[in-house]
């Protein structure tokens, strides 16, 4: 009876030690946003939404600078304009700003817009290609080991060099 205790007691150590063992070897970290900064098309996109970004930052520059030339010039005018004049003016002025802020919101909109949709699709490819590497591994659940995300202790597989390898680079 005792012998069949003991067998029993270690046969569960066994059983509860190989599926802890098992646990463990299907989990497995990667650092994403390491992963999308050194894609070739997340280079690609980022250079293209700068460039954008450019072209916006001049163009409200441009408006800032004509709206800045208008008040001074108005500012130094004002003495010589009747009262109805220089108020006109005044809120000639005003509704100028008022465009420039209309047109710094839209312009940050559409950065916001074209940044989701160039990252969008590169997001769904690394996605993808994690999912096939950690497949491929018997991997069952892949933790994000991007800074910041609680990530403590990172001692499991890191798919970070076969994920980059799957996706070519």
């Amino acid at each position: 009876m005792r012998n069949v205790k003991k067998m029993l007691v270690a046969l569960v150590v066994f059983v509860a030690a190989t599926s802890f063992a098992n646990a463990q070897a299907k989990v497995a970290h990667i650092n994403v946003q390491q992963l999308l900064s050194e894609m070739p098309e997340m280079k690609a996109a980022q250079s293209e939404l700068k460039k954008l970004e450019e072209t916006y930052t001049a163009d409200i520059k441009g408006s800032m600078t004509e709206f800045q030339n208008k008040a001074t010039q108005y500012q130094n005018e004002s003495t010589s304009k009747t009262r109805e004049e220089n108020e006109k003016r005044a809120l000639e002025l005003q509704e100028f700003q008022k465009n420039i802020q209309t047109a710094e919101q839209a312009a940050l909109k559409q950065l916001q817009q074209k940044q989701q949709e160039l990252f969008a699709p590169i997001s769904e490819k690394a996605k993808a290609a994690i999912e096939k590497v950690a497949t491929a591994e018997g991997i069952e659940y892949v933790i994000d080991a991007s800074p910041g995300l609680s990530l403590i202790v990172a001692r499991g597989k890191d798919l970070l060099p076969a994920v980059k390898q799957e996706l070519g680079f």
